[in-house]
């Protein structure tokens, strides 16, 4: 009798799981939308869609907020200031593909609209000296949110940032002092991954890092009218490859390079790097009197390899463009003279730019031998695809 009740009853089951299956209808699903906007303080994956971000946007201590490849997030100028900052503790997870990135936008597509993305860690920075020379390893943000930042834990992870691009950011607080950058990088630790990533048409910098260990890999600075890659307080990242910088409308320096005037043992390195400027781009405040590629001040320092320099010429009014900028003797009697500065395997394209150069003090600039060495440089080797495509301009068409 169990067996006969035992029978029937799996042929029960089994009718009605066909029964059950015939009739199920299988809703793909929808693309996600809505605001994102105050304090993330859960973790949350926003699925592929399209999103407003208003506000100030900050991903908590113990939050991760994710984003899915082919998501775009649109900031609008005229509900005041929008960024996406994440804190100490927090993560930021953006998943996109060379075919579907994360795209970050700003309504108006004007430059300096909205604050981009900055991201805090707990990596060791050096901000200065007191006067008996004792190194200050905190700092306080200058993005307006006047966070302290600087920490101890070189391997700290704020997330992994993959494929993203930053439009129109750069946005300028009228306290007078603060700015934000595309990208902003306060004591990020080596354990961050930044790979693929874009800041176009930018009001500030397209990339700064405020000490930390991270390093990058794949970076586009395009139009920014700063400078395209800046930094400062100790950076330190190691790993960094294939940076390509391309200025036009306005521009500083396609790299400006500073270590707080503190003369330091450590220094990064970056390999496969491409700085290029359209014809007669003025500077940022329109003063013509300093085109540089790189300028380094202040103690700044580091390798650089592979590098290919072309534009950063002498226009109306310019008689001074250098690829390499030394400002002031300091830098170079600690940076150039101690070894600490080298430049392998650079291709200035422009036969009548000067290979160095420096500031509005004279002094005479020595590199040590094999310190600053030209060849045949290839410069940054960029994948092509979507992440590198703003209405329908390919940025790679410079490199």
């Amino acid at each position: 009798m169990k067996k006969l009740v035992f029978s029937l009853s799996l042929l029960s089951l089994i009718f009605a799981s066909c029964s059950s299956s015939d009739d199920d209808v299988v809703t793909p699903p929808t693309a996600g939308s809505g605001e994102i906007t105050g304090d993330i303080t859960a973790s949350k994956t926003y699925i592929k869609g399209t999103y407003t971000l208003s506000g100030t946007v900050r991903v908590k201590n113990g939050a991760t907020l994710t984003f899915e490849a082919g998501s775009t997030i649109t900031a609008d100028v005229t509900n005041g200031t929008d960024v996406l900052l994440v804190e100490k503790g927090g993560l930021l997870n953006i998943a996109g593909t060379a075919a579907e990135p994360v795209v970050f936008t700003e309504k108006s597509k004007t430059a300096g609209s909205w604050g981009g993305i900055i991201l805090f860690g707990d990596a060791p920075i050096v901000s200065g000296k007191t006067a008996d020379g004792t190194p200050i390893t905190t700092a306080t943000s200058e993005d307006g949110t006047n966070i302290v930042y600087g920490g101890s834990n070189a391997t700290h992870s704020s997330g992994s940032l993959k494929y993203a691009r930053v439009e129109y950011a750069g946005k300028k607080i009228l306290d007078g002092n603060s700015e934000m950058n595309g990208f902003s990088f306060y004591a990020v630790g080596s354990g961050t991954v930044l790979e693929n990533l874009v800041s176009y048409k930018g009001a500030d910098d397209g990339f700064e890092f405020y000490g930390g260990t991270v390093s990058a890999k794949n970076l586009i600075s395009y139009g920014n009218t700063d400078d395209s890659f800046d930094w400062q307080d100790g950076w330190q990242g190691q790993a960094n490859t294939n940076w390509f910088a391309y200025q036009t409308g306005a521009g500083n320096f396609g790299m400006e390079i500073e270590a707080k005037s503190v003369n330091n043992a450590f220094f990064p390195k970056v390999s496969n790097i491409t700085l290029r400027r359209a014809p007669n781009t003025p500077t940022e405040a329109g003063n013509p009197t300093e085109i540089d590629a790189i300028q380094f001040k202040k103690e700044g320092n580091g390798e650089y390899s592979n590098v290919v320099i072309s534009g950063y010429t002498n226009t109306a009014g310019t008689t001074t463009a250098v690829a390499v900028r030394i400002q002031e003797a300091a830098t170079n009697t600690n940076q150039v003279a101690g070894g600490k500065i080298k430049m392998l395997n650079v291709k200035i394209a422009d036969a009548a730019t000067a290979s160095w150069g420096v500031g509005a003090t004279g002094f005479t600039v020595a590199f040590p031998d094999g310190n600053f060495t030209t060849g045949a440089a290839t410069g940054a080797a960029l994948t092509p695809g979507a992440w590198a495509i703003v209405d329908g301009v390919n940025l790679l068409e410079k490199l």
